[in-house]
Order: structure tokens, then C-alpha cells, then sequence
């Protein structure tokens, strides 16, 4: 392929950085791909650590996000702010990951500018329109935008064939999360935090707009509860910086001698968490798929996932926010090694760290058919308008 074709790698947040960061990496060696990498900023410092963690320079930045920004204000913007640049630019191809905000509006822009959209992690469903909210929107829309559907797991895949997809467009891949996860799990991070090795660790992580309020004050009382109940339990939460979060938990756990309540953890040092954790206890779906692979069993601190995989193998466990049912989850864990033992098998439905290396091949190939039947056409057509038109019917 003589000419190289502009790959735009679209990023907002924190969780697309990590996902996003092998499939750049690996778009940067090949020779056919130019390669811009443009940021959102839908999270500002989260995001900045995990690109400088990874390498990964930064070509625009839109910065776009504003202290307490409402979810119209914010599309209003991105739409606004991805259209002038999408313009500019003049991508051959739109990458972008999962489904906030930043992903729907990039799927959106792209179609209005006639630019194929490449979806990672596409399928993914909880078949509930509100919850997660706005996630469960942004991907039903970014599913009916996309060109390219790299989908992480067979659920996901059949997700997309009921929508009615073309199975020639949907490319089972498994998710790029495990690429990243496993390059950064073989090294040993600095924690820099006092814990103590002679007690078993929670890892707890709670953000999502869903558990804003009385979900979120619920379960910090579980997690003092059980933290209370155990002399052996210490618990460490890097605290999302949102005050909807930040305040409650801090006003519930913030006195504690055993829990330990830290900002958010750079990537490297969240994965050196995770491997001396003992248990997790999380709303995240990225700790849903990284977890499992290091071994550890995780109660999930919502009523629906759109990542069911690895509770079907057994190795995760949707709890809720009741603080009474996590409790009792947790406690059956911590007491029952059986229990314990039958979720902290090592398994890990969402890839074998190869994802990457699969979009990039999807993506070079079609592209190179692409442009061999452009040249093709041209060759035959060249002075023959008749024939534009027989090569086209074929």
C-alpha cells in the first residue's frame, strides 16, 4: 500500500487510554498507517497519566471538559469541537473505545462526514436503556455507526448479530484491555501506601453516576461493616475526585485506622493494587475483565453488567449496592477458603493479550482491498465511462 491512510485515535477518558494505548502502539509500527492521536479530555488528569505512562504523545488536544459540565453541555461541545477538527483533519478512519460520551459523539461526527468508524469494544449490552446511564445509549448508538465492530467476547458478537448487524462487519477479537493488563502485571510497581502484609487486602473502586447518592453512602457502610468484623481486613479506595463521590465516602470512611482512602491511582500502581488484593469489590467494568486474569474474585457493586462472561465461568459476582447482600458476599469469601478458592481461579473470558495485534490486521487488510479495487477500477475505467458502470454492478 503506497499511500499511507490517516488513522485518527480518538480518547476521553482514563479506561480509553488504557484500551486504547496497545492499538496505537501497534498502528505506529505499521508502514501503511499515519497515525494522529487526539484527546477529549473527558477526564483531564486521569487521562494525562496513563498516555504518559504508555508513551503516547498527544497530536490535539480539545480539553474539553468543564467543572460541573452536564451531559448535554458536554455533547453540545464535543459535537462542535470533533466536527471543526474531524474537518481539518480529514481522517481515512475513526478509532474509538467503549462507550462514554467522547466515543457516541466521535461515531456521530464521523458519520455526518462520510469517515468509517472503527468500534472497540463493540456489543457490549446490558439491554437496559438506563443503566448504565448515558453507557448503554452511547453504544447503541456508536453499534448502528460503526464500519468495523471489534468485538471482545462471543456474547458480544451475538449481541450485535440480533441487532440486525452484518457478521461481515463484526471481527471477534477480545478485548485490548488484557494486551495492556498483561504487559504492565509482569513488572513489580511501587504502591507507596502503608499497608500491611499480614492482613488480607480489599481493593475497593466505586464512581459510576448510577451509585451518586444513597447507593454510594450504602456501600461505604458494607465496606466499614466488614472492615470492622475482620481484624485481618484492610481496605484501600482511590477515591474518584467527583464530589458526588468523593464527600460521601470520605465522610463515612475517612476516620477508619484500617482504610486507607488515597486519589486515584496511576494505571501501573492500580494493576500492583490489584495483584495484592485479596478481594475487589467494584463498580468498573474494566476491573470486571482485569481482575479475573490476575486471580482475584470481585463482587460487583451494581444489579446489571454488560461483561456477564466472567460471571458465567463463576470468577465474578454482581452484588448490588444493598449493604446487607455485600456484606454477606464478602463475608462468605472471607470466611469459606472453598468459597474463596472456587472464584480465584485465574480466568479470563475477555482475551488472551492479542486483541491489538487483531484490529490491526482487520483494519489493514480491508483498508488494502480497499485500495486495490480502487486501483483496479481506475485501471479499467480510465477513459471508459461504460465501463465505470460494469465494474461497479460487479
Amino acid at each position: 500500500m503506497s499511500v499511507r491512510k490517516h488513522i485518527l485515535c480518538i480518547v476521553g477518558t482514563r479506561p480509553e487510554g488504557i484500551k486504547m494505548a496497545p492499538v496505537i502502539k501497534a498502528l505506529k509500527c505499521e508502514p501503511w498507517a499515519r497515525v494522529t492521536v487526539m484527546t477529549t479530555a473527558q477526564h483531564r488528569a486521569l487521562l494525562d497519566q496513563v498516555l504518559k505512562l504508555f508513551g503516547i504523545k498527544v497530536d490535539v488536544d480539545l480539553n474539553i471538559m468543564r467543572a460541573n459540565q452536564g451531559l448535554s453541555e458536554l455533547t453540545e461541545r464535543l459535537i462542535a469541537a470533533l466536527d471543526a477538527n474531524l474537518a481539518e483533519l480529514s481522517p481515512d478512519v475513526v478509532l474509538a473505545q467503549g462507550d462514554t460520551t467522547t466515543v457516541m459523539t466521535a461515531a456521530l461526527v464521523a458519520f455526518y462526514r462520510h469517515i468509517p468508524f472503527g468500534h472497540i469494544e463493540a456489543g457490549l449490552r446490558t439491554h437496559d436503556l438506563h443503566s448504565p446511564f448515558p453507557e448503554e445509549m452511547n453504544r447503541l448508538v456508536a453499534g448502528r455507526l460503526a464500519k468495523w465492530h471489534f468485538v471482545p467476547t462471543v456474547n458480544a458478537m451475538e449481541n450485535l448479530l440480533r441487532e440486525g448487524i452484518d457478521d461481515a462487519h463484526i471481527h471477534l477479537t477480545g478485548n485490548t484491555v488484557i494486551d495492556t493488563l498483561l504487559d504492565t502485571a509482569c513488572s513489580d510497581w511501587p504502591l507507596n501506601i502503608p499497608l500491611n502484609p499480614n492482613r488480607r487486602l480489599i481493593l475497593v473502586t466505586a464512581h459510576r453516576r448510577e451509585n451518586f447518592g444513597a447507593p454510594i453512602r450504602a456501600i461505604c457502610r458494607a465496606i466499614r461493616t466488614l472492615v470492622n468484623r475482620y481484624p485481618d481486613v484492610e481496605v484501600l479506595y482511590p477515591v474518584h475526585p467527583n464530589p458526588n463521590i468523593s464527600t460521601a465516602v470520605r465522610a463515612i470512611l475517612g476516620d477508619h485506622p484500617r482504610i486507607y482512602l488515597c486519589d486515584p491511582l496511576d494505571y501501573a500502581p492500580f494493576v500492583e493494587a490489584q495483584k495484592r488484593a485479596y478481594l475487589i469489590l467494584t463498580d468498573s467494568g474494566g476491573v470486571q475483565e482485569e481482575a479475573p486474569a490476575l486471580g482475584k474474585p470481585v463482587l460487583v457493586l451494581r444489579s446489571e453488567t454488560e461483561r456477564p462472561e466472567a460471571v458465567e465461568a463463576g470468577v465474578v459476582r454482581l452484588v448490588g449496592t444493598d449493604a446487607v447482600r455485600i456484606v454477606e458476599e464478602a463475608s462468605r469469601l472471607l470466611d469459606d477458603s472453598t468459597a474463596y478458592r472456587a472464584m480465584a481461579r485465574g480466568v479470563s473470558p475477555y482475551g488472551d493479550g492479542q486483541a491489538s495485534r487483531r484490529i490491526v490486521s482487520v483494519l489493514r487488510n480491508s483498508l488494502l482491498r480497499e485500495t486495490s479495487a480502487s486501483r483496479i477500477g481506475s485501471v479499467l475505467t480510465d477513459g471508459h465511462p461504460a465501463r465505470r458502470e460494469h465494474v461497479v454492478q460487479a
